[in-house]
Parts: structure tokens; C-alpha cells; sequence
């Protein structure tokens, strides 16, 4: 244990050297990324955030129960738990942890119910896939939809593979829906955009961190320096893929898995609800998995003419 903390500090110390002596590439990765949060993340992750809380305080997960009852029973879950799922979808990483997390707090969710969720209901949301990925790397909207839905059916796939292990904890009784009162609104919104806020500042301080911190990769060069990039960070994985076979199948793989910043960005969203990260990034790393074996199996037709 104590060999093992001086080889993270020494590597620490050598980031914290590579940072000083590199000061003026650092800070024009800074730059970099700090543009890329106000151009990209926050546009598209802010308003989900916010509506997300919102919607959740407001008692959403109660009445879009009945809704998803019939999808989440095939993963053992109440319907409550489905609300993470299609929202995680639809405003990206790490809104879905985020809304489970928000879940287990209200009491809609018990402890196991929360953990198995976690293993499959963060996920990137289909404006990366169509924009970023279809048609910014592969210069077509039809890769973007096929990526988008191979992301989505291994996120189930997964779900199914990890997330039907039920523990033996009862189920716990959950609170009453809050009134839909003008003061409970303007309070509950509020508090939405605040937090908002805040998670945001979190967000953005991960990406510009690994986003720094995978310019060295760079240097490596080719399919390894795209792979591990891939491992790090997500954004900067996009101008690295190619518009082929394996530029397909790593950037399902990459989708699926989030990157180390997309776990640290769970990691804080489920920071003070007592849930752990770890189910998390075992789903996320068998949903890189199994997205980068579909998309290898699929390639030949999704990107046929």
C-alpha cells in the first residue's frame, strides 16, 4: 500500500513538473478546452441539468412511473427508476446518474435499486452522435442515427447483463409527490438552477483537467494515441477519428465507455447521496465493450454506400 501511494505521488510530481515546464502549451490547452465547454458542454448539458432537477423535485418520477413500468420491469426495477433512463438519453452524461442519484434521495428508489440503475442509465445523448459524430466526422447523418442506436441497445444490453441482481434490502416507502404550488415551483426552480450551476463548474473543471492532460498523447501518434485519448476524454477523441472502419468502432467504443472525465463527472454527481460510483463505471466499461463488438459486427453495412 505504501509503494503503491509513492508511485502516485511521484507521478504526480512528474504531471505537476510536465505542467511548469510546459507552461505555455498548458495554457493553450486550457484555452482550448475552456472555449470548447462554452461553445459545446454547457449549451448542451446546462438546460438538462437544470429541467432535469426540476422535474424530478417536482414529482416526475412518480407520475412517468406508470409510464415506464413495463420497460424497467424487464430489468427489476420500479417505474420510477425510468425517468433516469430516458432522461440520462436525452440530456447525455452524467444527467442520468445524476437523476438516480436524485431518485434514491426522494426515497423512489432502495439502495440495490439505485446501484443496479447506475449501471446502465448514464449515457451520451444523440446530439453528440448526429452532430458531433455524424456529421462532423463521418460527414453523414445516417452513421450518426447507427451510432446513436448501438449506443442505446448496449446501455440495455448492459442493464440486462448487470443490472437485474437484485440484494436482499426491502423496498423502501417513498415520499409524497410535492404539491405543484406556485411558491413550491418558483422554489423548486430555484434551487434547479443553482444546482445547475454548480454541477456545471464541476463539469467544465473535469473536461479542461483531461482535456490538458491527454495533449502529451498526442505525441504518440496513430490508432494508439486515438485508443488512448478514447480512454481519457471524449471531446478530444473527435478530432483524432477517422471516417473508417476503426474510427467507427472507436468511437462506439469511447461513446459507450465516457472516458475517465465523464467518470470523475459522476463521481461529483453522485457526491453526498451515499450512492458508490462503482456500478457505474463497471456498466460503462462493459457497455464500451459490447458497443465496440457491434459496431465492428455492423461496420461493413453502416458504412457502405
Amino acid at each position: 500500500m505504501k509503494n503503491r501511494r509513492s508511485d502516485v505521488l511521484l507521478a504526480l510530481c512528474g504531471v505537476l513538473v510536465w505542467l511548469l515546464a510546459d507552461g505555455e502549451a498548458v495554457r493553450a490547452g486550457a484555452a482550448e478546452a475552456l472555449a470548447l465547454c462554452a461553445r459545446s458542454v454547457v449549451p448542451a448539458l446546462f438546460p438538462f441539468f437544470a429541467v432535469s432537477s426540476l422535474l424530478i423535485s417536482m414529482g416526475f418520477g412518480q407520475w412517468a412511473g406508470p409510464l415506464f413500468s413495463g420497460l424497467m420491469a424487464l430489468f427489476r426495477l420500479p417505474g420510477a427508476a425510468g425517468s433516469a433512463l430516458a432522461l440520462g438519453l436525452v440530456g447525455g452524461y452524467p444527467v442520468g446518474a445524476r437523476t438516480a442519484a436524485d431518485l434514491y434521495r426522494r426515497g423512489l428508489l432502495t439502495r440495490d435499486e439505485a446501484r443496479r440503475l447506475l449501471t446502465f442509465c448514464s449515457n451520451s445523448n444523440p446530439v453528440f452522435f448526429l452532430s458531433v459524430l455524424g456529421r462532423g466526422v463521418f460527414h453523414s447523418g445516417r452513421v450518426g442515427v447507427w451510432l446513436w442506436l448501438i449506443h442505446l441497445l448496449c446501455a440495455l444490453l448492459t442493464g440486462l447483463l448487470l443490472g437485474r441482481r437484485e440484494g436482499g434490502e426491502g423496498r423502501r416507502s417513498p415520499r409524497p409527490a410535492p404539491a405543484a404550488e406556485e411558491a413550491r415551483f418558483f422554489s423548486a426552480l430555484v434551487s434547479a438552477i443553482r444546482r445547475g450551476s454548480e454541477d456545471m463548474v464541476h463539469v467544465c473543471g473535469f473536461v479542461v483537467f483531461f482535456y490538458v492532460l491527454t495533449r502529451p498523447l498526442l505525441a504518440i501518434g496513430g490508432r494508439a494515441a486515438a485508443a488512448l485519448v478514447g480512454l481519457t476524454e471524449l471531446f478530444s477523441l473527435t478530432p483524432l477519428l477517422a471516417p473508417d472502419r476503426f474510427g467507427l468502432v472507436l468511437a462506439a467504443a469511447a461513446s459507450g465507455w465516457g472516458g475517465l472525465s465523464v467518470a470523475c463527472q459522476t463521481a461529483a454527481a453522485l457526491e453526498g447521496s451515499g450512492l458508490p460510483v462503482g456500478p457505474c463505471l463497471g456498466g460503462k466499461a462493459v457497455q464500451g465493450v459490447l458497443s465496440a463488438l457491434l459496431a465492428a459486427a455492423l461496420s461493413g453495412y453502416i458504412l457502405g454506400p
